[in-house]
């Protein structure tokens, strides 16, 4: 497989603040373990039995991160950074992060939805103020926020070329990320380019296309496995998460590893 497009990152001073105020571990003299929150959306979040074989990205991270390096997958369907700041979904994100921890956040898909004035944002304001919100609230408390685009849907033209469906947001987030000196994942541009590799027949296996399903949104585990393997590697070279945090970032991982919880309405 080739190596899709990369993007530019200015982690500088942000992440080497947060870096500093990690705690050492006191048998071996190294950073601690540090947790990654997600924050985002549907095509991150943790899906469950009544959803299968729908699966966020976020399911799938743990596969490439030490196993020391917890995940705490915080993404919620049909939310946007204005429906996730107002609903005070951030606040327990918040409460529970510690300095040195590390505050991923994807959105995008649903700030776009302009019929849907609890969601929607503008590109260039809102959504940019609301970013500021998540940087700001992970600095303050020691931990290191990092910015990703949001990965990028199914969608093809008659010559087979893969487009792009986001309109502005991803530019904004890339303006964001750099006036505020966080590490940017370019999660949109990354996988642009794999579903162009794969083209799109291949790319119907790596979205939620079942016998009665064509969703070109959310993904099935190989997709899944895919996208939360570009973050990873972006994690790591972008240098948010050291070489020791990260495993298995070459390796085939087997789709019969996603597994689907019962959720917790289904039990009541």
């Amino acid at each position: 497989m080739s190596v899709a497009r990369r993007a530019v990152v200015t982690a500088g001073a942000g992440l080497a603040l947060a870096l500093a105020g990690a705690p050492a571990a006191a048998a071996a003299g190294r950073p601690r373990a540090r947790t990654l929150f997600l924050v985002g959306d549907s095509t991150a979040a943790q899906k469950y039995a009544d959803a299968a074989p729908e699966t966020g990205w976020g399911m799938a991270l743990p596969f490439f991160l030490h196993r020391e390096t917890a995940v705490a997958n915080h993404a919620v369907n049909g939310r946007s950074t204005r429906s996730f700041l107002d609903e005070g979904r951030l606040d327990p994100v918040l409460a529970a992060i510690r300095p040195g921890d590390v505050l991923l956040v994807q959105f995008g898909h649903n700030d776009a939805k302009a019929a849907d004035p609890t969601r929607f944002t503008d590109p260039w304001t809102t959504y940019q103020d609301n970013l500021r919100v998540f940087v700001d609230g992970a600095r303050d408390r020691g931990a290191l926020p990092v910015l990703a685009t949001p990965v990028e849907r199914r969608r093809f033209d008659a010559a087979g070329t893969a487009l792009r469906t986001h309109g502005a947001y991803p530019a904004a987030m890339r303006e964001t990320a750099a006036e505020s000196d966080v590490p940017l994942l370019d999660v949109e541009a990354l996988s642009l380019a794999l579903w162009q590799e794969l083209g799109p027949e291949a790319t119907k296996t790596y979205f939620n296309w079942t016998a009665t399903e064509r969703d070109d949104t959310h993904f099935n585990p190989p997709g899944a496995i895919e996208v939360a393997r570009l973050v990873a590697r972006e994690l790591l070279r972008t240098h948010v998460l050291a070489p020791r945090e990260t495993c298995r970032l070459d390796d085939p991982i087997p789709t019969g590893r996603i597994t689907w919880p019962v959720s917790e309405e289904s039990r009541t």
